[in-house]
């Protein structure tokens, strides 16, 4: 079946101060990724990473669903012996599986359905907020795959192993309420107010210092991915540069003068 609108684009992007609003933009389809929206979502990661004025992503959905998963229709026929490539040149894989980790923090908002990848995107995320009539489900294992996003490696460090495997193995669908109670999501709001948090949430974080943020992101990343003693290693050299950096200098006279601290990135 057509899309009603076959040139709109599956992604829609716009700048926020310093926060780059990703939002979802197939409502017809009930946010069902296509190859040209995973693309598309990847090349507006790209952006985030590269431009210096942007400091957070804030991700949503443009409907009355986050996403309803993959269209399998359209990506089932082009998965071949090596899986799918969905990442231009110029991209970042939104999951971040592929090798390449997005330096600055993401926030996302989730209303109605999410499912699979929709999860996936909120593990592979920092601050998730979620509406309260939401509904989940990693679904995979009753279309007869697995979850290739992330979910694997990250549900059960963020839920724990049997809340990972209680949702990931059965498939069974799960409200907010329990995303909010095993850690998916860090708050439920009511319905219709999610992406106000959520942006609430995502300008709070692009007024602080935007190196230390995303200096604070790596180390922590180093920690889950490499252990602890990797990301150690890495705090006091860590903290050295930023002594040295202008912000560090701003942030020191905010604190003294009692004043609000206006971060220029350097």
């Amino acid at each position: 079946m057509q899309d009603t609108v076959p040139d709109q684009p599956r992604i829609i992007t716009e700048r926020r101060g310093h926060v780059f609003l990703i939002g979802f933009n197939r409502p017809e389809k009930r946010n069902a990724a296509d190859l040209a929206l995973l693309q598309q979502l990847a090349l507006a990661y790209g952006e985030l990473e590269r431009d210096p004025e942007l400091r957070v992503g804030l991700v949503y959905a443009v409907g009355d669903h986050f996403t309803a998963g993959l269209d399998l229709a359209d990506i089932g026929p082009r998965l071949g012996p090596d899986g799918i490539d969905i990442v231009p040149e110029g991209g970042i894989h939104p999951w971040q599986v592929g090798g390449q980790s997005l330096s600055k923090p993401v926030v996302i908002a989730v209303q109605g359905t999410c499912l699979t990848l929709g999860i996936e995107l909120m593990l592979a995320s920092d601050i998730s907020v979620a509406a309260e009539s939401t509904r989940f489900g990693q679904i995979e294992v009753a279309r007869g795959i697995l979850p290739f996003g992330g979910a694997t490696l990250r549900f059960p460090r963020t839920a724990g192993w049997g809340n990972a495997m209680r949702w990931i193995l059965t498939g069974d669908m799960f409200d907010a309420a329990e995303a909010h109670r095993i850690g998916l999501v860090q708050e439920v709001v009511p319905d219709g107010t999610e992406f106000d948090r959520a942006l609430e949430l995502a300008e709070r974080v692009a007024g602080q210092a935007p190196l230390a943020v995303q200096a604070t992101l790596a180390n922590a990343r180093t920690a889950v991915r490499d252990g602890v003693a990797a990301a150690e290693a890495r705090l006091q050299p860590a903290l050295a540069r930023l002594a040295a950096t202008e912000d560090s200098r701003i942030g020191m006279e905010s604190f003294l003068t009692r004043t609000p601290a206006t971060f220029i990135g350097r």
